[in-house]
């Protein structure tokens, strides 16, 4: 549905309820595995079954997650708050009620700022982050007659960020969703996986007309699973409700589904209110304390945030702001380059390297810097190497490093010499190599003695592949200029 006059009229204004999968070991109320791709129905126990008389019991690590996420969110800590039930039935929800947040949420009142596409940022209010358990999944397509439960989900440990309805514009809902994705990972509280289900979002979607300050009827897009998805179904739903609205209907508060397939929204359900679930305090958990010291403890324990990290990382080493990104959202990129500080002489020599020939060598092989198999120190030492012109960088590329690979060493530069890959210093012998090459092009010889000068790089490149790459490029030109005097 394309943008038409009649949208010009109106503006989105849109809120998200993003929820996160903590990477617990262990589930929010119970011992067994939160981890994704078990087989069906293998991490239950009685507590996520539900049967009479299993009872609950809270997951510490679940709370300092929270609370990292929170501080990180510039929230204020709830540091007495408590689980309340909210119910309704699903034959995914055994309990026929899910433990959640309402009434005092662990966290509230925070904002994010998000830079968007050119350059503007744009400071989204968070109301809210309460922490839930999720349900099971029910599949509808592996049987003609029957639906089937898979509850390794139920009891899985989920934090739900809710933000003010501050959203404009479907760039915004994705800039937000990204950094969102982002400090997650960055902070260990979630691997971020939308693909896997660990960050799934719900979309409250409603239109008014432009300097209005009053909101209109929302409806609710369940379970967005991609940043991409999250645009589609904003321009949609934003084009069906003016169409609605210019042609004198009205919005009718729902859930919707969103098709990924067509791109279009559908309705599920008319909209419940609060009151329908009929929450109340759970009568099995005790009130959660956050004592001072442990909430002391958590903050001291933050890392720095990717963005003060990129900004740092361009006041230090002067480099872009695209480059200093790319340390700043990669934690175990940012790790190797913390661990190879204390041995490289050059830091801005370590960075060139592994944004420039390291990264190629990941992607080529198709993995991380965090399985790459040369350790930090290792690289820093034949990155000291190159910037010594002790080895070229293109023997260190392609005979040092796979030699460090295989095998562990406590002097790299005792390995590069063993390997005879260290530059020659020994001018005769290089000296025999320029006449050699002198004697095989006399023709090019007298040429760039007329003036053609570009036939140097013939020389200088045949001269290298006579020295198997082990001369310094500058020492050999300096050496084929003399000669050819």
């Amino acid at each position: 549905m394309g943008l038409g006059t009649n949208q010009n009229k109106f503006e989105l204004v849109s809120g998200l309820e993003i929820h996160v999968q903590l990477n617990t070991n262990t589930k929010i109320f119970s011992a067994e595995r939160a981890s994704f791709g078990a087989l069906p129905n293998q991490n239950i126990s009685t507590v996520s079954l539900a049967l009479p008389g299993a009872l609950p019991k809270l997951n510490k690590e679940v709370i300092s997650k929270a609370i990292r996420i929170g501080l990180a969110l510039n929230c204020t800590i709830n540091q007495t708050n408590h689980f309340d039930r909210k119910n309704y039935f699903y034959a995914d929800l055994p309990k026929g009620y899910q433990i959640t947040q309402d009434s005092q949420p662990i966290c509230v009142k925070g904002f994010l700022e998000v830079e968007l596409a050119d350059g503007s940022t744009k400071k989204i209010g968070i109301n809210r982050i309460h922490l839930e358990e999720d349900a099971g999944k029910s599949i509808h397509d592996q049987d003609d007659n029957y639906s089937l439960v898979d509850l390794n989900r139920a009891g899985v440990p989920l934090i739900e960020i809710v933000t003010e309805p501050d959203i404009r514009s479907a760039e915004e809902a994705s800039a937000l969703l990204g950094e969102i994705r982002k400090l997650v990972r960055h902070l260990n509280v979630s691997d971020g996986n939308m693909e896997e289900g660990s960050l799934r979002c719900d979309a409250n979607i409603s239109i008014r007309e432009k300097e209005s300050t009053t909101f209109g009827t929302r409806c609710e897009v369940k379970n967005l699973n991609s940043m991409r998805n999250v645009r589609r179904a904003m321009k949609f739903e934003f084009g069906r409700q003016v169409e609605v609205i210019t042609n004198g209907g009205e919005i009718i508060q729902s859930t919707l589904n969103f098709d990924a397939e067509k791109g279009t929204t559908s309705p599920m359900r008319t909209k419940e209110e609060a009151n329908d679930y009929r929450y109340f305090a759970d009568p099995d958990l005790q009130p959660v304390v956050i004592s001072d010291a442990w909430l002391a403890e958590i903050k001291s324990a933050m890392p720095a945030l990717p963005n003060d990290i990129a900004k740092q990382m361009i006041a230090e080493f002067g480099i872009s702001k695209a480059d200093a990104t790319l340390f700043a959202e990669d934690i175990d990129l940012l790790a190797y380059f913390n661990n190879a500080l204390a041995t490289v002489t050059n830091k801005k020599s370590l960075i060139n390297w592994l944004i420039g020939p390291i990264r190629a060598l990941l992607n080529e092989s198709g993995i991380s810097i965090a399985d790459y198999k040369v350790k930090a120190a290792h690289l820093a030492e034949a990155i000291n190497l190159v910037d010594e012109k002790k080895i070229t960088q293109q023997i260190a590329i392609q005979q040092l490093l796979p030699a460090l690979e295989k095998q562990d060493v406590s002097n790299v530069e005792g390995l590069a010499q063993k390997l005879n890959l260290l530059i020659s210093e020994n001018g005769d012998e290089l000296g025999g190599y320029i006449d050699e090459v002198f004697s095989k092009y006399p023709q090019q010889v007298e040429a760039y003695k007329k003036g053609k000068k570009g036939v140097l790089g013939l020389f200088v490149g045949d001269v290298m592949k006579l020295a198997k790459g082990k001369a310094d490029a500058k020492k050999l030109n300096e050496l084929i200029l003399e000669k050819l005097k």
